[in-house]
């Protein structure tokens, strides 16, 4: 039984057929879909991980060895900030641009440096490992002609068999796309 009411994509009694995200504030930066499956499945081992990891420093630190149970607690801190930070990788949007958010790198594009943001046909990392598969990735286009890697792709860790939720990301950004390239 779906309850639209207690989703996070849709603004409460908003007709979300009109709006491009259904967010009420444009200025904040919003990811336009879900953290897929895989992603949340790794971000919910490695946070499995980190609590083993505290565990054992608990033990450590009742056990008389704190300088042990420091570099357990600092293990357990880097894992749950990696898991954190892998959430929060994809593509966001706003009023002011697109932002790719990458493990390590942010970039931003502002809508008025972006010359298009389109879906193309390419070779697309699968999961983001080196292996590469052909599939379909949002890019922007930006007027310096810098290269920008792809925002998202139908093979990564948020759409990986996730055709339907790909096209509706992928529309969502363009739309934003088209309506501030041209407002801005």
């Amino acid at each position: 039984m779906p309850l639209p009411f207690l989703t996070a994509d849709r603004a409460f009694d908003a007709d979300a057929e009109d709006i491009a995200l259904p967010f009420d504030d444009h200025d904040s930066w919003r990811r336009p879909y879900r953290p897929g499956p895989w992603r949340v499945a790794a971000a919910a081992t490695l946070l499995l991980l980190a609590s083993f990891v505290l565990l054992a420093a608990m033990i450590i630190a009742l056990a008389g060895t704190l300088s042990g149970a420091g570099a357990c607690f600092a293990l357990a801190a880097a894992v749950i900030a990696g898991a954190l930070r892998l959430l929060r990788v994809g593509a966001w949007v706003s009023r002011h641009g697109v932002r790719r958010v990458g493990f390590f790198r942010t970039t931003t594009v502002r809508w008025q440096d972006a010359a298009a943001v389109r879906t193309v046909q390419q070779p697309v990392k699968w999961l983001g490992l080196p292996r590469t598969v052909q599939g379909q990735a949002l890019i922007v286009v930006r007027r310096s002609g810098e290269p920008l890697a792809p925002l998202v792709t139908d093979h990564n860790a948020d759409f990986l068999a996730r055709a339907e939720a790909f096209e509706r990301a992928t529309d969502t950004v363009e739309a934003w796309g088209d309506e501030y390239r041209t407002s801005g």
